[in-house]
């Protein structure tokens, strides 16, 4: 409290300040303060070879195939197997198990002319009741340059027209020279009797 002074008094000495109310004083430590913290986690180790990034590129759609291309593959290959297949029946001839009609003879020589004519073909039963074929002809070479001689195929058909006898005659010589002939005279025994009629022709291969 202040002391008023009177009039003529001298005015006193202002009064020193007052210390601090230790009670209200608020306390400031200087002293750092430690946070702990949880350590950072270590980067794991990336396998290329596995994994693979979302921000890889992916095509939208796999692309569509060529249709015409496609087929194209297969028309070639049709057309190569076809051919093998004509050129393997041409060289070897057909296998036996296919179930086909083959020809009895093969397709004409060229200028190799066979004549057996009927009147030659002789068909009669010998005394001891063997039933005897002989064919009688000719081979003749009417073009200008030698050719093989394939082996001559005689057949002796039924009534019916179906095959119940056949052999086959080797050339008695292997070529012909240009306008050359050969003569086959040839007889078999013990044909059957059903035989009426006899075919000659090439042998096919």
């Amino acid at each position: 409290m202040q002391r008023r002074t009177g009039p003529g008094e001298p005015e006193s000495a202002a009064e020193p300040p007052r210390a601090p109310d230790p009670v209200r004083e608020e306390t400031v430590s200087s002293a750092p303060v430690m946070v702990e913290t949880a350590p950072a986690p270590e980067p794991e180790e990336a396998d290329y070879g596995e994994e693979v990034s979302q921000f890889d590129y992916a095509p939208p759609f796999r692309p569509r195939r060529n249709m015409a291309r496609v087929w194209t593959a297969a028309a070639v290959s049709f057309a190569v197997l076809a051919l093998g297949t004509v050129g393997a029946v041409s060289y070897w001839g057909l296998p036996d198990w296919v179930p086909v009609s083959r020809p009895t003879f093969a397709l004409g020589q060229p200028d190799l002319v066979l004549d057996f004519p009927k009147d030659q073909q002789e068909r009669r039963t010998l005394p001891n009741g063997t039933e005897f074929f002989g064919a009688s002809g000719t081979i003749k070479n009417v073009g200008r340059e030698t050719h093989a001689i394939p082996s001559v195929l005689i057949v002796l058909r039924d009534a019916r027209d179906r095959i119940v006898y056949s052999w086959e005659i080797a050339p008695p010589k292997p070529t012909l020279a240009p306008g050359e002939t050969v003569t086959i005279n040839e007889a078999v025994t013990d044909v059957p009797r059903s035989a009426k009629f006899a075919e000659i022709g090439w042998k096919p291969d």
